[in-house]
């Protein structure tokens, strides 16, 4: 253990700018991590050349300790979080109610502020420091980060030979014991005033006040964005792809392809296939469902000639048919559906078919190789 401590010590005092009293401090709990493990491990008391074991073991978590180290008290945070969101989000899931996609992140963000009461208490105990400790340096949060990281992803054994993550566990307890639906006052809400029972300390109150007051303010181009993400989530559930929904959530936090297959427990072919099948939802929804949306958070709506360039526009009416120009003509007059349908002599039906291929077309001519007109937001 001596050695242990030795090297860790060593690596901590000359990879941070940490006090030497809080270096050792740190040191010496990892040094008696390891040993500890050293001690319950079969596999390790069997391995022909233990020093290298607990070497090894000794390393990876100095490492750990490092990497939030390096982030930063806030950037470390922003890493642990998406981390453990990553994780759970499949499983934070309420029973019998169709969330949004903000409100699934609403939740995991309660879970996760209890996950990390849990892991502190369960760090205080394992490292026998004071009932009361708290990280209060740099280093001691890096320390505590990355136990908080290892602690949600131990295995538990379970009935049958099966094991699970532990913060797996604890979120689909948590699912279960939301309620089935929240009842609102919505007037006293609208003005804050205050209720009884205690109802208005609930995370739900508060988070339809804020919905209310987002509502008011006039919709800049980050709530643009997020209410086509919403309306994508909602989508997605609608038809039943909620692999895809998942496999969404999981690349809006720009997660590497080979994190997002361990999470959603695909190898490498069923992700790219499941990945094709996102993209053909994404397709209809953006050119079909919500193509009125979609193409306003792009700035490529209607009235800005679906975001050609004026040599673009040119060059989309010179590829279509007469009929489809008129067609046109009468959506930019923001005509209904019926109307527009009855001047073409066709169902409607088959007037939002020739639309979502027009549109097909128009993005290809925006996205074209060597267009000037392409959106900044059309990759994202």
């Amino acid at each position: 253990m001596k050695e242990i401590f030795q090297l860790i010590f060593g690596e901590l005092r000359e990879s941070t700018r940490a006090s030497e009293q809080k270096c050792r401090e740190v040191a010496t709990r990892i040094a008696a991590e390891v040993n500890r493990i050293c001690e319950r491990s079969k596999r390790i008391q069997e391995s022909a050349d233990m020093e290298k074991e607990a070497a090894n073991l000794a390393r990876h978590r100095l490492q750990q300790c490092l990497k939030y180290y390096k982030l930063g008290s806030r950037g470390g945070r922003i890493e642990l979080h998406s981390t453990l969101s990553a994780i759970v989000y499949r499983y934070i899931t309420p029973p019998q109610l169709q969330s949004s996609y903000q409100a699934r992140l609403n939740l995991i963000e309660d879970f996760l502020q209890g996950f990390y009461v849990e892991s502190l208490n369960a760090f205080r105990r394992e490292t026998e420091v004071e009932a009361n400790y708290s990280p209060q340096s740099l280093l001691g949060l890096a320390e505590y980060m990355a136990f908080t990281e290892r602690y949600g992803k131990r295995r538990i054994n379970l009935p049958g030979g099966r094991n699970q993550q532990l913060i797996v566990l604890r979120a689909q307890t948590f699912s279960q014991q939301q309620p089935p639906e929240t009842l609102v006052d919505m007037e006293m809400v609208a003005e804050g005033a205050a209720m009884d029972d205690g109802v208005a300390s609930d995370t739900s109150v508060q988070q339809v006040r804020e919905a209310m007051v987002v509502g008011e303010k006039e919709e800049g181009d980050e709530g643009l964005r997020q209410k086509v993400i919403e309306e994508l989530m909602n989508y997605l559930e609608e038809k039943g792809q909620k692999d895809c929904a998942d496999y969404f959530a999981l690349r809006l936090q720009d997660l590497p392809t080979p994190e997002i297959e361990e999470i959603l427990g695909v190898n490498p072919r069923q992700r790219d296939y499941l990945q094709q099948r996102f993209k053909y939802h994404l397709l209809r929804f953006a050119l079909s469902h919500r193509w009125e949306l979609v193409h306003q958070w792009l700035e490529a709506d209607l009235d800005r000639n679906l975001g050609l360039t004026p040599e673009q526009w040119q060059a989309f009416k010179a590829q279509i048919e007469p009929e489809q120009v008129e067609l046109v003509r009468l959506k930019q007059q923001g005509l209904p559906d019926e109307e527009i349908a009855r001047s073409l002599g066709c169902t409607v039906n088959q007037m939002q078919r020739k639309w979502f291929k027009l549109l097909e077309v128009a993005w290809d001519v925006r996205n074209s190789p060597g267009s000037s007109g392409k959106s900044p937001k059309a990759d994202e």
